[in-house]
Formats: C-alpha cells, sequence, structure tokens
C-alpha cells in the first residue's frame, strides 16, 4: 500500500485518526507514569533512603511518590489536550484541577512529616506545633481552592476574593471554633502551658492523665485508666486545668496525709517512759538535750516540780513528733531540700491529727506510693510504743466486747 493509499483512507475516515491520537496520547501516558513509578522515584527513594537527613525521606514517602507519579500522565493529558479539539478546554480544565489537588495534598504530605522531625525529642522539647500546621496546611488548601475554582471559572482569583468579604460573617460562623483554637493554641505554645507527655487534670471533663497529642482543635489526654478523653483546645484554656509538669521537674513529690491521735491518750512522759524513750537511737540525742534544757529552765524560774502541772514536761506526743522528723530525715527516699514538716493540727472529733508534710525524691507514681506506704506503715506501728492510740470509730468488733464484757 503506497503512502498515498493511506492519505486518501485517512482523509477518508478521520474518526480514526483521531482515535489513534488519542491512544497515543494515553499510552505516553502510560509509559511515563511507570518510569516515574519505577524507575526515577524508585531511584530517587533508594537514594534518600541512604542519607542521614530525614529530609529526603520526607519528600519521599509513600503517599508523595504515589501522587507525584500520577502528577506525570497528567502533564502530559494536559499538554496534549489540542488533539480533542471538541473537548479541549474541559481536558485542560479537568487536567489542571487533578494536578492541583495531587499538588497541594503533596504539600500537605510534607508539612505533616516535617511535624514528625520536629516531635522528635531532642527539637521540639516538649513545645507541638501541629496546631500551627494545620493552620498552614488549610491556608495553602484555600489558596489552592481559590486557584482552581478561578481557573474552571476563568475569573480572577482576585474578583473570588473580593466576594469573600460579603462572606466574613458566615465563614466567621462556620469556622468559629477553628478560630478559637488557632488563639487558644497560641496561647499554649506562647506561655508554655501544656506540652506533649504532661500530667494534667480538667476535673469538669473527667480528664486526668497525660497529654499525647496537641492538635489544632482538640488535645488528647490518655487516663491513667488507659481511656481516652478529647477536649477542644479553646476549652482548655477556657477551663481551670492542673498541669503537674512543675512537680516533676521540682524532683519532688508530696506526701501530705495526717495520724489521728485518740487524745484520751496524750500524757505527760513520767520518768520510765522518759528512760524508754531515751532508748529509741533515732532520739536518744534529742531526749537528752531535751531533758536538760527542760530541767534548767525550770531551776532558772524556780518552779516546783513535784506537781506536774507546774512548769515544761515532755509529753508522749510531743516526742512521738520529733520521732517521726527524725525517722523520716533518715529515709533515703525522702527530699530534705523541700518543704518538711511534722506538724500538728487542730484537735477535732476524729482525734489530734499530726500531719506529716514532706517530698519524696521519687516522682514515678507507683515508687511514690510505695514510699508513702512504708512511712505509715511503720508510724502506725510504732505509735503504740509512745503510750499512744490511734483514733478509729467503733466498728462491730468493738461493740461485740462490749456486750461480753456487759453479760
Amino acid at each position: 500500500m503506497s503512502l498515498e493509499t493511506v492519505i486518501v483512507w485517512v482523509e477518508k475516515y478521520p474518526f480514526f485518526v483521531q482515535l489513534i491520537k488519542v491512544g497515543g496520547v494515553a499510552a505516553l501516558s502510560f509509559i511515563f507514569y511507570f518510569i516515574a513509578k519505577l524507575f526515577v522515584l524508585k531511584w530517587l527513594t533508594m537514594l534518600a533512603g541512604k542519607t542521614k537527613t530525614k529530609l529526603d525521606d520526607i519528600l519521599m514517602q509513600d503517599t508523595v511518590i504515589r501522587r507525584l507519579s500520577y502528577i506525570v500522565p497528567l502533564i502530559i493529558i494536559f499538554s496534549f489536550a489540542h488533539v480533542v479539539p471538541f473537548a479541549e478546554a474541559i481536558i485542560q480544565k479537568a487536567s489542571f484541577a487533578l494536578i492541583s489537588v495531587f499538588v497541594l495534598l503533596n504539600i500537605g504530605a510534607i508539612l505533616t512529616g516535617f511535624n514528625d522531625i520536629y516531635l522528635t525529642p531532642e527539637m521540639s522539647k516538649g513545645r507541638p506545633l501541629k496546631g500551627y500546621v494545620q493552620i498552614l496546611k488549610l491556608l495553602i488548601y484555600i489558596a489552592g481552592g481559590i486557584i482552581i475554582l478561578s481557573f474552571l471559572l476563568e475569573r480572577s482569583p482576585l474578583i473570588l476574593l473580593s466576594g469573600f468579604g460579603a462572606m466574613t460573617a458566615v465563614l466567621l460562623l462556620v469556622f468559629r471554633d477553628t478560630i478559637l483554637s488557632f488563639i487558644a493554641s497560641l496561647q499554649i505554645t506562647t506561655n508554655d502551658l501544656v506540652r506533649v507527655g504532661d500530667w494534667i487534670e480538667i476535673p469538669k471533663y473527667g480528664a486526668d492523665g497525660d497529654v499525647i497529642d496537641i492538635a489544632l482543635h482538640t488535645v488528647t489526654i490518655q487516663n491513667w485508666d488507659k481511656t481516652l478523653t478529647v477536649v477542644p483546645t479553646h476549652k482548655v484554656i477556657e477551663e481551670t486545668f492542673k498541669n503537674w509538669r512543675g512537680m516533676k521537674l521540682s524532683g519532688g513529690r508530696r506526701i501530705k496525709r495526717s495520724v489521728y491521735i485518740d487524745m484520751t491518750s496524750i500524757r505527760f512522759c513520767d520518768e520510765k517512759m522518759i528512760e524508754k524513750f531515751s532508748r529509741y537511737q533515732l532520739i536518744s540525742d534529742y531526749m537528752k538535750h531535751k531533758r536538760e534544757d527542760i530541767e534548767q529552765h525550770n531551776k532558772r524560774l524556780g518552779i516546783d516540780t513535784s506537781n506536774r502541772v507546774n512548769g515544761r514536761r515532755l509529753t508522749n506526743v510531743g516526742t512521738f513528733r520529733a520521732y517521726i522528723e527524725a525517722y523520716l530525715r533518715n529515709q533515703k527516699n525522702i527530699h530534705k531540700e523541700m518543704t518538711f514538716l511534722v506538724r500538728q493540727m487542730p484537735p477535732g472529733a476524729d482525734g489530734l491529727p499530726i500531719e506529716i508534710y514532706v517530698f519524696s525524691n521519687d516522682t514515678v507514681w507507683a515508687n511514690y506510693e510505695a514510699i508513702q506506704a512504708d512511712i505509715f506503715d511503720h508510724i502506725l506501728a510504732v505509735l503504740p510504743e509512745f503510750d499512744l492510740r490511734i483514733f478509729q470509730n467503733p466498728t462491730g468488733r468493738d461493740f461485740g466486747k462490749l456486750l461480753v464484757n456487759g453479760t
């Protein structure tokens, strides 16, 4: 078949010519798609994996590569849209819109990757950027949407932007939570109020645990029972919350608990008691110096000590307080540089409270509870050695003894 015959046949059937052109563009698109995906991008991914920096790993992550491989055939289709004259404008607009969408999604994925790198402990130091990244992504998506819409409608982006002025009230209403959350995120980050990893309490929402995520709209807290509480970011600022970060950074955790003494067991120390207490190693020096001080005081003032009411005397409850203080100062788990009090609180219906107000030097919850339990195990066990009794409301056993004694 001669060339002239082919030309005559082609001119006779232009539909087949058009079909061949479309098929050629489609084949070219597929060829470049596979070349980009299987060779160029794969080679770039291997190259990024050999480097030490994580920045190129972000650019070569799976979702970014997949979208980049889609962009290549779309560019070819956009460039050869003229082979279909009757649909050229539609094909160009559709392909441009898809290219723009994939570019915007890739930018969003890259920003997310940068945020993931920033969250490494040595870089972020507990200051989250996730909220700002989400705002930036939102602005980029809005700007991209305006560009795509202006291209599809063949109008200037400025005309579309001017139309938004009339929609300001509606936009403020629609994006109210986003605006409030953005301002709250600024306050949280600027004032360093909450970090990822902080233990916080928000009583209104039943939140009590570690912050595991700070996003634009929400703060996610994993409670100690492993449930999750999601609190709107702006509500964290509006409501009262407690952040335990200061306790962790200080290196001490407060122990504040009282032992209630039965007031009927409190009395002056006689010689027998003083002799017994003097044999307790932790307070032997205290007993010696305290006894000498009291004797000198009473002698100096000429006080008649034959009557117990006159002058100063040791009491079993005062000696017990001195013992507790000596015992706590001898404990390696108690922070000696922080507030250290063993104090007598106002007596009440439950007896006389002796409050221990100190700090453990281990802030881990389980260790802290063990330290506190060991201290009070000893205090409760040693208290009868000072001829004191713990105040306790009557139990069924107590009433049973009364009935037995009564019969």
